[in-house]
């Protein structure tokens, strides 16, 4: 992965990490390895993270372990280029994270899509707990319905059960802080692509932060550790 790279592996690696793991902008990691006798310009550090981070992400996937069948589903808005556009993000009952998927809109054409990527690489949920969205409760009938047309078994589904609650998605609620404190020292995205990228890096870390692969229970690595492992 790192063939041919003017900087050595751990350098790359750890540039890429603290800049999605911690509250950082491109110039403090520019200036912190200054520090440290390396001469890495905060552009250079941008592209290594938008290069290797989506092979980072694809390994991690592979790892990644089972979630529950109750999820909280939400979406919360991000400024790109000054205009908002939206992180759908789901969290199952024990707080791990299920799927995420940014989108340039806030509707059924992207709502849809979110719920069918996270069926297919976790399972049909038992239940979906929403805040109130017409758009979203749509998204989930739909998909509902789609598993119905595809099930081929003897045996009917249970239905999908909507739960509409403000209360019970505090949970995401405060999960959608966490990441917004990280990107508010990000000093703002300028395309939807780096954004996309950035905020994919920012949900893995956060779900090495919740020991949410496979390698992480025991014994517990730390993020370095599980940077090393899935880089290997």
């Amino acid at each position: 992965m790192f063939n041919g790279r003017h900087f050595d592996r751990p350098v790359i690696l750890l540039c890429v990490r603290w800049y999605l793991a911690y509250n950082l902008s491109l110039p403090d990691l520019e200036e912190m390895m200054a520090e440290r006798g390396l001469s890495v310009d905060h552009s250079t550090i941008h592209r290594w993270v938008v290069h290797f981070f989506p092979q980072l992400l694809e390994r991690f996937n592979r790892h990644k372990r089972c979630v529950t069948g109750k999820w909280h589903m939400d979406e919360t808005y991000i400024k790109v280029r000054g205009e908002r556009m939206y992180l759908y993000r789901a969290i199952d009952s024990l707080g791990d994270k299920v799927e995420f998927l940014f989108s340039e809109s806030r509707d059924l054409p992207a709502a849809k899509p979110f719920l069918h990527r996270a069926s297919d690489r976790h399972g049909r949920p038992n239940c979906i707990v929403i805040d109130g969205s017409q758009t979203n409760r749509q998204a989930v009938i739909s998909r509902d319905a789609e598993d119905r047309l595809r099930d081929r078994s003897r045996s009917s589904l249970n239905p999908i059960r909507i739960r509409w609650s403000k209360c019970l998605n505090n949970r995401i609620e405060q999960d959608h802080r966490r990441i917004k404190r990280c990107i508010r020292a990000m000093l703002g995205f300028k395309s939807t692509a780096s954004a996309e990228v950035i905020l994919s890096g920012i949900e893995m870390v956060h779900m090495m932060r919740k020991r949410q692969a496979k390698f992480a229970d025991n014994p517990r690595p730390s993020i370095a550790g599980q940077f090393e492992l899935i880089a290997a």
